[in-house]
């Protein structure tokens, strides 16, 4: 019997900042492969790093921005790559950060865009994305998160 391999080797955090109670996301459009789409933050897991511990080193490497609370999502990005015939699967995590905080790209993005929850509909490519961020919109955005969820670090 043939098996499709598992790897959990990375991160997946999305941040949000609140303008005037409205949250925003941040999406980044991406140099490399997919060229141009919009994703959210997300990268490997390096050494003896836990996941949320990567999710904050990335966010930090791609954005310049400093996580002032974090969260588990509860969820998990997932997906099928062709290339190398395995699903790719990483937890998700949810990164407040301050609503003045500058963003400064790495060299892996183009531009960036802190966008509504239907601007994130709109600009997202993978039907996967879409749903983790109207997840973390409803579970994040529009209630106060559990505590149950918050990751001190």
């Amino acid at each position: 019997m043939n098996e499709i391999p598992i790897r959990a080797y990375g991160a997946v955090i999305v941040l949000i900042k609140k303008v005037k109670g409205e949250g925003r996301f941040l999406l980044l459009q991406r140099k490399y492969e997919p060229v141009g789409s919009w994703c959210y933050v997300a990268g490997g897991i390096e050494g003896k790093e836990k996941a949320y511990e990567a999710a904050i080193r990335e966010a930090r490497e791609e954005t310049g921005l400093v996580i002032k609370d974090l969260y588990s999502a509860s969820l998990c990005e997932q997906f099928y790559e062709i290339r190398k015939d395995s699903i790719w699967i990483a937890p998700v995590f949810v990164g407040f950060v301050d609503v003045d905080a500058g963003v400064i790209l790495n060299d892996e993005h183009s531009q960036y865009k802190w966008c509504t929850i239907d601007e994130c509909m709109e600009l997202l490519t993978f039907r996967g994305q879409k749903e983790i961020i109207e997840g973390i919109n409803k579970d994040f955005v529009l209630q106060t998160p559990t505590p149950l969820l918050k990751i001190k670090f």
